[in-house]
């Protein structure tokens, strides 16, 4: 039987991370023809690319012809950032650039995925137009990353995103969902940090927002540019814990909230709020409360599997 390919092309770099799989599901799901690439889980399910191997990008975006690519790769934790400078930035940095001058040159529209740490979090909430002011290298390398984009791209998005959570296939995918276990062990007291405010979001909201960003532009080419997206719930990550053990039915008196500002690791803007009505404007969004978010991510780890059965038959 012949299968209608649809005609639209999409292609997704990161494919295998938390947020690259739900960008593919999203555009999978709904009439595009997605192409995921990663580098070391790529197969047997997406296509394995090296981002830093100029020729292998190269070959993928000439030999499929995406109208859209929406590029999540990244290294985007913070502390290995700090630790592994080099390789950070060819990805973060390099390899984006490389990518938006591809994209260019066969006129697709790239979506590249950034982050809140551009600001510094003292003068929330920010706008697009916000001069960006980075607090660590991973920051930095990302707000390098955007300028690489842009100016090897002049038509080009950049969307700045907050702190994911989601379907993960491990809990330490996420810094949300990473906190269940200190939820789930009760009998041992948790610190948790209450000084960073936070827009927890899902990336099944940041793939429809990426979907919808590249419908619109298909229509109306003066669609580019820097956009933010984020979550509309401000908690820091003790208030989330909260919430996920309220979610489950679970004690939450073991939680200790530590309201100093961190010693350790990278810097941590103290409210890096994105302020996203330039897409609200354009009809374009969608949020997950984060309860319901959180529960859908969470309950395939509960440890306690009679209470599971309750729920959810």
């Amino acid at each position: 039987e012949d299968v209608e390919i649809p005609s639209r092309r999409v292609l997704i770099t990161g494919a295998t991370g938390l947020l690259g799989r739900a960008v593919f599901k999203e555009f999978n799901g709904n009439n595009w023809n997605a192409v995921g690439c990663g580098y070391r889980r790529a197969q047997p399910r997406f296509e394995q690319v090296n981002l830093l191997d100029s020729i292998a990008v190269h070959d993928i975006i000439h030999d499929f012809q995406p109208h859209v690519i929406v590029h999540c790769a990244a290294e985007r934790r913070p502390d290995v950032v700090e630790s592994q400078p080099d390789s950070a930035s060819q990805l973060n940095v390099a390899a984006s650039g490389n990518l938006a001058k591809e994209a260019a040159a066969i006129g697709a529209f790239l979506i590249y995925i950034s982050t809140d740490y551009v600001f510094d979090g003292t003068s929330p909430p920010y706008k697009e137009t916000d001069a960006p002011n980075p607090l660590n290298l991973y920051g930095k390398t990302k707000l390098e990353g955007e300028k690489a984009v842009l100016e090897n791209n002049e038509d080009a998005a950049v969307l700045r995103i907050p702190v994911l959570y989601g379907e993960v296939e491990r809990l330490e995918e996420s810094a949300v969902t990473v906190m269940f276990d200190k939820v789930q062990f009760s009998n041992k007291s948790a610190n948790m940090d209450h000084w960073q405010q936070r827009f927890p979001t899902n990336v099944k909201d940041v793939a429809a927002v990426c979907r919808q960003l590249a419908e619109k532009r298909m229509l109306d080419p003066s669609v580019k540019g820097t956009f933010h997206w984020s979550g509309n719930e401000q908690m820091t990550k003790y208030e989330m814990a909260c919430a996920i053990a309220d979610a489950f039915n679970l004690p939450s008196s073991h939680l200790r909230p530590i309201t100093d500002c961190p010693v350790v690791g990278a810097l941590r803007p103290r409210n890096a709020q994105l302020d996203c009505s330039k897409l609200e404007m354009l009809g374009i969004g969608q949020r997950t409360p984060f309860r319901a978010g959180i529960k859908e991510s969470l309950w395939p780890f509960l440890i306690d599997k009679r209470w599971r059965q309750t729920v959810f038959h």
